[in-house]
């Protein structure tokens, strides 16, 4: 961590000494390729720095996150001997993040971001760069968002909800004694080279291949053994149709109420595993979203199918899907009301049953300072499972009960 750190105050002052020489000028950053994944830059007034040539932009960024939270869990799974029905509650840092994105030679965008608030290769939050020669055809290579799902492609400081959906984040309950790995259907941040564009502001594509380990820095992947001819990396695609243009990387800005866009997309990924008791991945899905006014609706609906490895010899495929719709409306130019409802058969559709979610939100923006404060409830169901057990098993490690309150600041 400390190298790291060091490289990036080492590279701010190289900077400065190179600015200081040149002729620059303060101005709002109106590049379209410029981007950061985590706060707007499109229109957004702050620090930018600029050669009058135009060759050479740097624009630093931050987010810090500080949530009180609040679960409470059901008798099962619980330890015997510390009955506790509260636990994971309190304060914490769900994000701490210092960046900044910037333009070179006119052709080549960056961004670059470190996440204190984690640790290991998640230190790391995001690292890439792009080669844009045309709209239609660019080129991104490093760390960066897979190309799956709208939950993951928002802008992360402009949710609606503090959390993501449990049908993405909570791991499949696989009701077996031999399994390495419980799989997510997010698949969130990796390491990998992506072709992506868009066609006549309408039609964007994503093509890429990643490690498929989760966004570690270590290259240690090998040949597949069930697919001889195939590197065990994920490969993963997403088309997204936008008839009234592009749709913004928000869900619902006080700086953006009078828009209307719309868009339907498609996605899908290949997980290929190799030398390990586990399975080969398969995750695809569909998503359509509404920007109308003061009004956000979006909706997405996946299915993710674990085809075991060979070594573990097991016959039959694990199947399961989910899937979640949400709604959100500027009550006034500063507080928007959210609601979402949230399913997941996590114990695969060979078993009856399945998790309902549903979560009410309030979003309050201190436009002027950049803060925002979020106010979420969130409440865990259980419906239609065969028998008592299997109800009981399906939430391990889940929280009935949830209240977050997440201030944030961005710059």
């Amino acid at each position: 961590m400390k190298k790291i750190v060091s490289f990036v105050v080492y590279s701010l002052l190289l900077l400065n000494g190179s600015v200081q020489g040149a002729d620059v000028e303060y101005k709002e950053i109106d590049d379209k390729y410029l981007e950061s994944n985590i706060v707007s830059l499109d229109e957004k007034k702050g620090l930018s720095i600029q050669t009058k040539a135009g060759d050479f932009l740097f624009k630093p960024y931050i987010l810090v996150q500080t949530a009180g939270n609040f679960n409470y869990y059901d008798d099962e799974g619980l330890n015997l001997a510390d009955q506790d029905n509260i636990a994971n509650s309190g304060f914490s840092i769900p994000n701490a993040l210092l960046g900044f994105s910037g333009r070179a030679f006119k052709i080549i965008t960056f961004n670059f971001a470190l996440n204190a608030a984690k640790s290991g290769s998640n230190l790391l939050q995001q690292a890439w760069f792009d080669i844009n020669p045309h709209d239609a055809f660019r080129i991104r290579a490093g760390k960066f968002k897979v190309p799956y799902l709208q939950a993951y492609q928002v802008t992360l400081g402009e949710t609606m909800f503090p959390n993501l959906p449990l049908s993405l984040t909570s791991t499949a309950n696989v009701d077996m004694s031999l399994n390495a790995t419980n799989p997510t259907v997010g698949t969130g941040i990796d390491l990998g080279l992506q072709f992506h564009g868009v066609v006549k502001d309408k039609f964007q594509y994503q093509a890429a291949v990643f490690n498929g380990n989760g966004g570690s820095l270590s290259a240690n992947k090998t040949m597949s053994d069930d697919h001889k001819w195939l590197p065990s990396l994920l490969y993963a695609a997403r088309l997204a149709y936008m008839p009234l243009g592009m749709m913004p990387s928000h869900q619902g800005s006080p700086s953006d109420l009078e828009n209307n866009k719309l868009l339907f997309a498609v996605s899908a990924n290949y997980n290929v595993e190799a030398e390990d008791e586990s399975s080969n991945d398969f995750r695809c899905g569909f998503e359509a979203s509404w920007l109308y006014h003061r009004f956000f609706l979006s909706g997405e609906f996946y299915y993710m199918r674990m085809n075991w490895t060979e070594r573990m010899q097991l016959a039959n495929d694990f199947h399961l899907i989910g899937g979640y719709a949400q709604a959100g409306y500027f009550f006034t130019p500063k507080l928007q009301g959210a609601f979402r409802y949230d399913f997941f058969n996590r114990n695969g559709l060979d078993k009856e049953g399945y998790l309902n979610s549903p979560a009410a939100c309030l979003n309050y923006h201190f436009v002027k300072c950049n803060l925002k404060l979020q106010v979420m409830y969130q409440y865990l169901g259980k419906y239609g499972h065969e028998t008592q057990l299997d109800r009981d098993n399906d939430d391990t490690n889940l929280a009935i009960h949830t209240a977050i309150a997440l201030l944030q600041y961005t710059f």
